[in-house]
């Protein structure tokens, strides 16, 4: 589908007749005429988009590090508390029995007498031979530590997203990026020498802020170094490489056995991205948008040098324009600045909340999957369906588009979650009352088949939402627009947690909510505009003229005529009248109620 822009519209001139609509500059036109004049997706791109694949696997062994360093043992009592029940040697199990056969209250002291011990035995399945939790016995009234350890990677990693985000956008991709590795490689190493929680969880938070800034940094430069038919492909080989370091993870906590060594080893590599500062430059799409010319005219010489690009011979006049324009001061935006806009606002606030809910009603599909295992079994099923998952979205993006994909994996999502809730409890209502075992078995099969329908599709709403922002977001403003959505993820993700902390108090009424958000998000969707194969919006101008083309062919009879949308049109103070002016009175050709089409 063509994407909807409403531009080409100009005031009339002072003496009544219609003027020509000025010519936009070719510096501004970054897709269709300044990367072709440097030869396209070649060598330079490729290189470099190669380069942020080589972090991904560093980031997600830290994203997946939790299930090794805070993952529950099973433990066994070996010393009881003096006037305890049980035999001294037995299991949480065995001293629950031992009460039960006491003629006690199982509801409300079983907890408690399974914890009556004062030396445990632990036995890791994650591959460890101690990790945070042996070492400093986070059990029974200790284990709440183990939630706010997770809480806090993650609530750091919403914060870096907010604020590295504005900052890539203020000062450029590369210097967040140097300066969030150079952090991320002292307090992720600082982690590993943690004396107490309090210094694990404070530390693990600055880890996360860094960690997130790093993953910002890199999918926005990926992004902006492609044209429009490779980013999405480069954008899902990311994807798949952080699967496979999720796959890679359990081997390399077995061979380090420590969760010490573990840290380290999964921190120390980032060493291996200093020297990103000479091999990775500045990217030229936000150079050019923030108007630093003398910078752009450099790279771009670099750029054409790298691709055998003779520019000796300028036929679209972009050099010579770049010349002209080189005393111009730059000029940065803020993401603050989506507040006044009609369109892009809006735009953002659907993938955020798309985002949210997808990666939030994920840990309810896979809390039925997995039912509190550690086992790496279910590990490898989790990263099965991520992969199965980031395989289907590219055969389904390219033939529906973005939105089209999008919303085909809100719909799969929304029926899992609602068919789980609903069915199963049908099924025990009305059918097979007689037969207490089946039903509990069918009940429990439809359990894991919807959860797994239901992970497979949320990871894929999560990760079109994201990708989707990046290419509807201008490159002003793109770090902190990512930034929002990535953000919404991470309060998305923090629900695990927080549902742990309160052991699972309110589970259902949480699987509820998010299930309601997911048909929100299905009438929300349609209203996105369709940005495959569409050039990036440079300006926020340039976002907030993006507009949704009809999805059925009978739509557009239904939708306003021209002159009522040119009266709707008639907002200020904001920068949609900066791009139509409702006193033009021509109407080109290629109008349609929903903007000017672009094809």
């Amino acid at each position: 589908m063509d994407a909807v822009r409403l531009d080409g519209l100009d005031p009339p001139a002072e003496n009544g007749n219609v003027s020509q609509p000025e010519p936009p500059k070719r510096l501004s036109q970054v897709d269709t005429v300044v990367l072709p004049f440097l030869g396209g997706f070649g060598r330079y791109q490729r290189r470099l988009v190669a380069l942020t694949w080589i972090p991904a696997f560093l980031i997600s062994f830290i994203q997946f590090s939790d299930h090794f360093l805070l993952g529950q043992p099973d433990r066994k009592c070996v010393r009881p508390d003096q006037g305890s029940a049980g035999n001294g040697t037995g299991s949480d199990r065995d001293l629950f029995l031992d009460l039960i056969a006491n003629g006690s209250d199982a509801t409300e002291n079983s907890y408690v007498t399974a914890c009556m011990c004062s030396e445990w035995r632990f036995e890791l399945q994650s591959g460890l031979q101690q990790n945070v939790v042996t070492k400093w016995t986070l059990v029974c009234d200790g284990e709440w530590k183990v939630h706010i350890a997770k809480f806090s990677l993650l609530v750091g990693s919403i914060f870096g997203y907010l604020l590295m985000g504005a900052m890539a956008d203020w000062l450029g991709r590369i210097p967040v990026l140097l300066v969030s590795v150079l952090s991320v490689l002292v307090f992720g190493l600082a982690v590993a020498f943690s004396v107490d929680m309090a210094m694990f969880s404070t530390l693990r938070f600055f880890e996360g802020f860094c960690l997130a800034a790093i993953r910002l940094s890199l999918y926005v430069l990926r992004i902006e170094l492609c044209l429009p038919k490779w980013r999405f492909s480069m954008t899902m080989i990311a994807s798949l490489i952080i699967v496979g370091g999720q796959l890679l993870m359990p081997g390399l906590a077995a061979l380090c056995r420590d969760w010490q060594i573990l840290q380290i080893a999964i921190i120390a590599p980032f060493v291996l991205m200093l020297p990103y500062v000479w091999m990775f430059p500045e990217s030229l799409r936000w150079l050019l948008a923030t108007q630093h010319y003398q910078r752009a005219k450099r790279q771009m010489y670099r750029i054409a040098q790298s691709n055998s690009v003779d520019t000796a011979t300028d036929p679209s006049g972009i050099l010579s324009e770049l010349e002209t324009e080189l005393q111009q001061k730059p000029k940065t935006s803020c993401v603050t600045q989506l507040t006044g806009t009609r369109n892009l606002w809006k735009n953002t606030v659907v993938l955020c909340v798309n985002s949210l809910t997808g990666y939030g009603i994920h840990h309810c599909f896979a809390r039925s999957v997995l039912e509190g295992s550690e086992s790496h079994l279910n590990y490898y099923a989790v990263a099965a369906i991520a992969f199965a998952s980031c395989i289907v979205v590219c055969p389904v993006v390219g033939g529906f588009g973005r939105r089209g994909g999008l919303l085909t994996f809100m719909i799969i999502t929304a029926l899992a979650s609602l068919l789980q809730l609903g069915l199963l409890n049908l099924i025990g209502k009305y059918s097979l009352r007689h037969d207490a075992v089946l039903r509990d078995t069918l009940n429990r099969r439809f359990s894991y088949a919807f959860s797994i329908i239901g992970m497979f599709s949320s990871h894929a709403v999560s990760t079109l939402s994201i990708f989707y922002c990046a290419e509807i977001t201008p490159t002003v403003i793109r770090g902190g627009g990512v930034g929002l959505v990535l953000a919404s993820a991470g309060f998305g993700m923090l629900t695990a947690p927080l549902m742990e902390l309160h052991n699972q108090k309110g589970f259902f009424l949480h699987h509820v909510i998010l299930t309601c958000c997911t048909l929100l998000c299905i009438i929300c969707i349609p209203l996105l505009p369709e940005t495959a194969g569409q050039p990036l919006p440079e300006t926020i101008a340039e976002g907030e003229g993006l507009l949704r083309r009809p999805i059925l062919p009978g739509e557009q009879h239904h939708l306003l005529a021209r002159t009522e949308v040119r009266e709707y049109s008639r907002v200020q103070d904001t920068p949609l009248h900066q791009v139509v002016n409702p006193g033009n009175g021509s109407v080109p050709s290629n109008s349609t109620a929903n903007g000017v089409r672009t094809s």
